[in-house]
């Protein structure tokens, strides 16, 4: 009974909020002049707290035009801009920012929508040994992560080396398909002195703190040592997971100036796993039995993080300049 009357006035807050906000939003347009979507280009800056604002508006709004603008195609933007400036009755010869603004957050939120599927895409492409293309790229991140060290052949223990679990690699591609292949490669190739680094550092952690000597005294030979190329592909699960939960999107609008790509995940996948590397070592585990307590520690932090709506993780791959003026 308890529990029925809870949700009766959940439900009911709800039909009363919803019903005092639409109140409000007729109220703010008779003293304004100016729609809901108006006020929030106007009057926010430009990023992830303007187009996540028009992003509730229009899928919350009770205009099916308005609610079905956030998946159209991207060639379809233009278009339903001028749809819904129509709709609202403003006229683009004297509100002409207002379209350029909203043409840079639909951009966003439909690219972002897009991106969620083309990940998705590859996450559950198997890979498999007898494709050209999967193969080369497997070759390609040795040579990348191993360039002084020649592979002796293809189903090798090598593979230990740069962190796999055993003689052929494709077994560990199993939970995130060709998507934990392509950012491995990508940070290899992209970012390859810190990717390298980091490899080195995943086999050897504390050689830079401890002499041998010391290493053998304080028996700290499996202190934080893990697998890279296994790290990795968790990773990917938990930049795969931001994504999909809608939480990389703070990031995702305050870095792309239009439609967030491929090639911004893969440099997030990039700054995570530099980032998951660094906190490794700072939270010193005992051994790698204690991945998933500090995995999961490390991904609240990231998820604090992004709830800031000023954040991205990775500035440096931003082009904020290009935000200004939209």
């Amino acid at each position: 009974m308890k529990h029925f009357l809870r949700m009766l006035i959940q439900v009911c807050l709800y039909f009363y909020c919803k019903f005092l906000w639409r109140c409000m939003k007729f109220v703010m347009r008779k003293l304004t002049g100016r729609c809901e979507l108006q006020r929030i280009c106007y009057s926010t800056k430009p990023g992830a707290s303007r187009t996540m604002k028009i992003e509730m508006s229009l899928r919350d709004s009770k205009s099916k035009l308005l609610q079905t603008s956030v998946s159209v195609h991207p060639d379809a933007i233009e278009k339903t801009i001028d749809d819904i400036m129509e709709l609202k009755k403003i006229n683009p010869d004297i509100n002409p920012q207002l379209g350029i603004s909203l043409q840079a957050c639909l951009l966003q939120i439909v690219g972002y929508r897009n991106l969620i599927a083309d990940v998705e895409k590859l996450r559950r492409e198997p890979y498999d040994s007898d494709n050209p293309q999967h193969e080369e790229m497997l070759l390609k991140l040795w040579k990348f992560l191993k360039p002084d060290t020649p592979l002796e052949s293809r189903i090798s223990k090598q593979w230990c080396e740069i962190g796999f679990q055993g003689d052929d690699p494709k077994t560990d591609f199993r939970g995130m398909g060709l998507l934990g292949l392509y950012n491995l490669q990508y940070f290899a190739e992209r970012d390859a002195t810190v990717a390298q680094q980091v490899l080195s550092d995943s086999l050897h952690p504390k050689c830079s703190k401890f002499s041998k000597a010391e290493w053998e005294k304080k028996r700290m030979d499996k202190a934080i040592g893990y697998s890279f190329a296994i790290v990795g592909i968790n990773i990917t699960d938990l930049a795969y997971n931001l994504l999909v939960s809608g939480a990389l999107k703070t990031h995702f609008y305050n870095i792309a100036p239009e439609a967030p790509t491929l090639s911004h995940f893969q440099q997030t996948f990039c700054y995570l796993m530099h980032e998951f590397h660094k906190f490794w070592i700072e939270e010193d585990p005992m051994d790698i039995m204690e991945f998933n307590r500090v995995r999961e520690k490390f991904r609240k932090r990231i998820i604090k993080q992004l709830q800031n709506p000023d954040m991205a993780l990775c500035p440096h791959f931003a082009a904020s300049e290009g935000l200004i003026n939209m």
